[in-house]
């Protein structure tokens, strides 16, 4: 096709092609990459929030991108302010039959947190979710285990407004209600229930870990951290940090395996928080309680409000439940723990404020209204 002197030519003459093509390839592609990334920004860019002194290694790198990303539960979230009282409105202890919580807010303010709590917990059900399909009349009846446990998380939801301020609202008020678990959903995910012995053919540590479980956080360590810490209230400490130590295994002595456990509940508590270790503690004195963040008196509040949770308010509604809501292993009734509220988020519902419409359930006395 080409005339036979040029291809002779071409033969004992040759050139590189590819050294310039890639050359002006890569840096055309430098120059796009660039125009990119002034346009739209850099996409793995981090900020950093300080948690301890600077220089100490004490802050927790997170992307930007996630932090701008909401939460999409919050889209869920229904509110509605309260009807403040002029006084004289009828009561609705006088007006509705068997109002054992809420009876001294006036009707239409019980009727707004009524359906406030069906919007929370039982958005698709309804009023029929803890009252069944009856008429107006008979809602006052007890037939359905779903209303007298929703009685019962109503009370708990003012014990944990009005007694555990200090881990509730240790940044500014945010309080908690029913939607700040259950997220729309009749049973709250990340719930928990016993397991172990995960393995049988073994007794004591052996028959606790080395299988990869959820409340394991799906490493070999512990799965019975929840159990020991959150439902228990056994010591959480790690084994002496001296060398060549004359101590044996016995009460009150933790051992490497009780250090193994304690590490299990605290992956638990970073991977349901979205954070690592230096949220809580200084990294060059992990164990020294005069150096850790702010933070780690907040978690230590947190985790007396979970053991106070699961000992009084859900373990002793056992009875109350069907078969089909309790553990697959030991019937057990539903726990909770800090993945429950938190789900992955430093804050629930990043840090919204849920309890500022609902006085009547940041309290177990009567409500104060604005």
């Amino acid at each position: 096709m080409l005339p036979k002197w040029f291809n002779d030519w071409n033969s004992k003459n040759p050139t590189d092609i590819y050294g310039p093509a890639i050359l002006v390839g890569s840096l055309g592609g430098a120059v796009i990459l660039a125009v990119l990334l002034i346009s739209f920004g850099q996409p793995y860019a981090t900020d950093s929030m300080q948690t301890g002194p600077r220089g100490t290694g004490m802050s927790v790198p997170e992307f930007k991108a996630d932090l701008a990303k909401p939460d999409p539960t919050i889209d869920g979230y229904y509110t509605e302010a309260p009807y403040v009282p002029a006084g004289g409105e009828a009561l609705a202890r006088d007006v509705y039959q068997n109002v054992q919580v809420l009876g001294d807010l006036t009707e239409d303010n019980f009727n707004r947190v009524m359906n406030a709590i069906t919007n929370w917990v039982a958005p698709e059900q309804g009023c029929a979710y803890c009252h069944g399909d009856v008429d107006l009349e008979q809602y006052g009846e007890d037939n359905l285990y779903t209303k007298v446990v929703a009685r019962n998380m109503i009370q708990m939801t003012q014990a944990i407004n009005d007694g555990w301020d200090g881990h509730v609202n240790a940044n500014k008020q945010v309080g908690v209600n029913c939607y700040t678990c259950h997220r729309g959903q009749n049973v709250p995910s990340d719930i928990w229930f016993r397991i172990t012995p995960v393995t049988e053919a073994t007794a004591g540590w052996a028959s606790v870990q080395n299988r990869a479980t959820s409340l394991s956080q799906y490493t070999s360590l512990p799965s019975d951290a929840l159990e020991a810490y959150l439902l228990g209230y056994e010591q959480i400490g790690v084994h002496d940090l001296e060398s060549h130590v004359a101590e044996y295994p016995a009460d009150g002595i933790q051992t490497w395996q009780h250090a193994e456990r304690t590490f299990s509940l605290m992956n638990y508590v970073s991977n349901s928080l979205g954070v690592n270790c230096v949220f809580c503690h200084n990294s060059r004195a992990f164990y020294d309680p005069e150096q850790v963040t702010p933070q780690w008196g907040t978690e230590q509040l947190g985790i007396g409000m979970v053991q106070e949770i699961n000992n009084e308010w859900l373990v002793p509604l056992k009875d109350t439940y069907p078969p089909e809501r309790l553990g697959p292993v030991y019937q057990d009734a539903p726990k909770a723990a800090c993945k429950t509220c938190h789900k992955g988020y430093q804050q629930p519902l990043q840090g919204m404020n849920v309890i500022g419409d609902w006085p009547e359930l940041a309290a177990s006395g009567p409500p104060v209204y604005q």
